[in-house]
Order: C-alpha cells, then sequence, then structure tokens
C-alpha cells in the first residue's frame, strides 16, 4: 500500500490550495482517509477524514474553509483549502485504513498507512 501526497507549496494568507492523496495497492473505495499536519515543534493534528460512504468530519478550526472529497476512480483523496491562515502552516499528511470506528477516525495512531507529507506555508 502506498500513499502519495501532492499540492503542498506557498500561499498568502486567504488564499488557497488542493492537496492530494493518490492511493495504490489497495482497494481504495473501502478505505477511510484522513489529512493530518504537524507544525514545528507540535504534536501532529487531525485535520479531516472521509471515510468509504463518503461521511466527512473536520477539525474545529478547519470548518467552512477546508473540504476533504474523493474519486474512487482515480483513487485520490483531496483537500481543498480555501481562506488560509498562518496557523495552517504544516506538513501535511494524508493516511489511511480499512476498518475505522467513529471513535478513532481522529486519532493518527489509528491508521495503518501514511503518505510521506507535503509541506503547506502560509505567509501573513
Amino acid at each position: 500500500v502506498q500513499l502519495q501526497a501532492s499540492g503542498g507549496g506557498l500561499v498568502q494568507a486567504g488564499g488557497s490550495l488542493r492537496l492530494s492523496c493518490a492511493a495504490s495497492g489497495m482497494p481504495f473505495n473501502r478505505y477511510t482517509v484522513g489529512w493530518f499536519r504537524q507544525a514545528p515543534g507540535k504534536e501532529r493534528e487531525f485535520v479531516a477524514v472521509i471515510r468509504s460512504s463518503s461521511i466527512t468530519y473536520y477539525l474545529d478550526s478547519v470548518k467552512g474553509r477546508f473540504t476533504i472529497s474523493r474519486d474512487n476512480a482515480k483513487n485520490t483523496v483531496y483537500l481543498q483549502m480555501n481562506n488560509l491562515k498562518p496557523e495552517d502552516t504544516a506538513v501535511y499528511y494524508c493516511a489511511a485504513n480499512g476498518g475505522l470506528i467513529l471513535s478513532s477516525l481522529r486519532d493518527a495512531h489509528a491508521y495503518d498507512y501514511w503518505g510521506q507529507g507535503t509541506l503547506v506555508t502560509v505567509s501573513s
């Protein structure tokens, strides 16, 4: 199983980016895929998750600004990030797991597979 995250970059506050997480080696449509982020000196933090049913959950601070979606035909999950803020600066990781209960969706330790991370830098 491989996950490849891409789409990070440098953007001004208020700008937008779209991250992609391309998967291979697994029945993608059955997997829950999450995005996490880690800022320098901080713990890895849950950002958003999309289940195989396409039900989504978000970190409160990104609700209304970020949208997670999936294209099963392309084995890809996207994270559209709008109205970015300097506090969104972090390395963003995608992660996947074939079966997660509701209480584990926001727990990074519950995910079996991880992408390599993509850096998002938001300047003020």
